[in-house]
């Protein structure tokens, strides 16, 4: 089953300014999620009312939420790591 990726505003701004071989790296990262949205190199995240996820992609952190009812994630920041939980 195919899952639907849906970008906050602060996800698809980053991949625009990326590097184009960064923002590859991640897309390709979000598609392997499709089909699999929690696989061995998923972290749930604590401290959140919602329960949310993140992937690594080298220095970078993929935080999101997998909506199973919808079939939907929903990528809601991408950042480096030193950033991203700021």
């Amino acid at each position: 089953m195919m899952f639907r990726i849906l970008y906050a505003s602060q996800a698809s701004n980053f991949l625009k300014k990326a590097d184009k071989s960064l923002a590859e790296r991640i897309i390709k990262k979000l598609e392997a999620l499709a089909t699999a949205p929690i696989n061995h190199d998923t972290k749930a995240l604590e401290g959140y009312t919602e329960k949310l996820f993140r992937v690594r992609v080298g220095d970078y952190r993929i935080i999101y939420e997998v909506d199973y009812t919808s079939n939907s994630i929903g990528i809601i920041k991408i950042d480096k790591r030193s950033r991203i939980y700021k």
